[in-house]
């Protein structure tokens, strides 16, 4: 083969590269690509901390104060969540968590045939009150570090009170829910 013809072969793999790049430039004038302003995934029972200058979320209310208006129906419904690692229902066996029957006035840690985290295990001498389980139900690995729970939590006040509420009724002997607790007058200036 002569030089002529490898001059041939180069030009044409160049007319090649330069018909490629020409399509892709072309193709950027005519789609437009439209960035996210703010890139990422939005990742559910995750919140975000306020800015800098930013003020304050109002602070929860207690406990006392969503369970006295706390709606059941609601509470089974946001229990499918659960249901997944959980059931609820008498005698029924442990899935990756604990059964709950009878999880409302418990000891933490304690339904037989469960295999608990150190974390909770070293838990001892609690029970699974209402404000225990707001607290676990709020953010599991904010209340018990070091458990194997992967729940992230529930971050809506109602829905909580709605699954404990629900959950209280899952019992043979279900506790009685407390009253809402006053509201504070606002201070005088």
């Amino acid at each position: 083969m002569d030089s002529f013809e490898w001059n041939k072969i180069f030009g044409g793999l160049l007319a090649g590269m330069v018909a490629v790049l020409g399509v892709s430039i072309a193709s950027d004038m005519m789609f437009a690509r439209h960035m996210p302003e703010k890139p990422g995934y939005e990742i559910a029972g995750v919140e975000e901390a306020p800015a800098g200058g930013a003020p304050a979320a109002e602070a929860e209310k207690p406990a006392a104060f969503y369970l006295a208006s706390a709606d059941v129906a609601k509470g089974e419904a946001t229990f499918k969540k659960c249901a997944a690692c959980h059931n609820a229902d008498k005698g029924g066996a442990n899935g990756t968590g604990p059964n709950l029957w009878g999880v409302v006035g418990r000891p933490i840690a304690s339904h037989a045939g469960f295999s608990y985290s150190d974390a909770l295990a070293a838990k001892v001498g609690g029970k699974w009150d209402f404000d225990a389980i707001w607290a676990w139900l709020k953010s599991p690995k904010a209340d018990v570090p070091g458990n194997k729970m992967s729940f992230a939590g529930i971050s809506k006040p109602e829905e909580r009170a709605a699954v404990i509420a629900w959950l209280n009724t899952k019992s043979d002997s279900p506790l009685p829910l407390p009253a809402a607790p006053a509201e504070e007058a606002p201070a005088a200036k």
